[in-house]
């Protein structure tokens, strides 16, 4: 995500991104995220906003809304010349989506995208997080990031429906919370694994976690997306790869 402020020669306001906004006031801003922001921060004219990023803006399931949301409050306190820490902007970014906007969404995205890196963050029930890098060894990073793959679906939605819906079902449900806390219990595990330098476990623990994941809302996935998943153990067994061409036993 990449936010770029300008200062406007005049004292109106100027929001590039999807669409090109020129409100009078801050109030009179159509995106409720810069909105929220610019007041949050105390900017009320003559500036201009715009922005960049790798993927699409809304429902890829990537936290865009939050990164942009932090990388924007980010470059405002750049803007005026004032340091904010990752912590403050995690808080504030949560604050302004959660809070000001309204969203039924958690802080991971918020934390992670401030922090960067690779990390252990724990949501405590007092409302605070604590955040802790995973140290391991870089052979295994290494390894780790040539044995991922990101596809684009082609497909984007709107997280805050689907949220909305699990969290009722969450809360309505005591089996669905024994489902959360066992997906916990594997984030907790998968740390310990992975500062052991043990990568095999990870596709395990991962696997496991999806299937939990599914569990919650028959939203999480759909048909096309479980295909992909289970094509590689598929295809294994049949003695081809990922994209159907047979291989040979080593």
């Amino acid at each position: 995500m990449y936010i770029t402020v300008n200062k406007k020669f005049d004292n109106r306001i100027r929001i590039a991104y999807s669409r090109v906004e020129e409100p009078a006031t801050v109030e009179r801003i159509r995106h409720p995220l810069v909105r929220e922001v610019l007041k949050l921060v105390g900017i009320e004219g003559g500036i201009e906003i715009m922005s960049i990023a790798d993927i699409p803006a809304k429902g890829t399931g990537l936290g865009s809304s939050s990164s942009y949301t932090v990388g924007l409050l980010h470059a405002l306190y750049a803007y005026h010349g004032q340091f904010a820490s990752a912590e403050r902007l995690a808080r504030e970014a949560c604050q302004i989506e959660i809070e000001r906007c309204g969203e039924p969404i958690g802080k991971q995205d918020q934390y992670a995208a401030a922090f960067g890196g690779f990390n252990f963050i724990e949501f405590h029930p007092d409302d605070s997080v604590s955040v802790e890098p995973v140290i391991c060894q870089r052979k295994t990073l290494l390894r780790l990031q040539a044995n991922m793959m990101v596809f684009y679906t082609g497909k984007t939605r709107s997280a805050s429906a689907l949220l909305k819906a699990q969290q009722q079902t969450v809360a309505a449900r005591k089996t669905k919370q024994t489902v959360l806390r066992r997906m916990v219990e594997l984030a907790r595990r998968l740390r310990v694994e992975l500062q052991e330098d043990n990568l095999d476990a990870l596709g395990e623990i991962i696997h496991e976690n999806w299937v939990l994941k599914r569990s919650l809302s028959d939203s999480i996935s759909n048909r096309a997306i479980d295909d992909w998943y289970s094509r590689p153990a598929r295809q294994a067994r049949q003695g081809e790869n990922f994209w159907g061409q047979e291989v040979e036993d080593s």
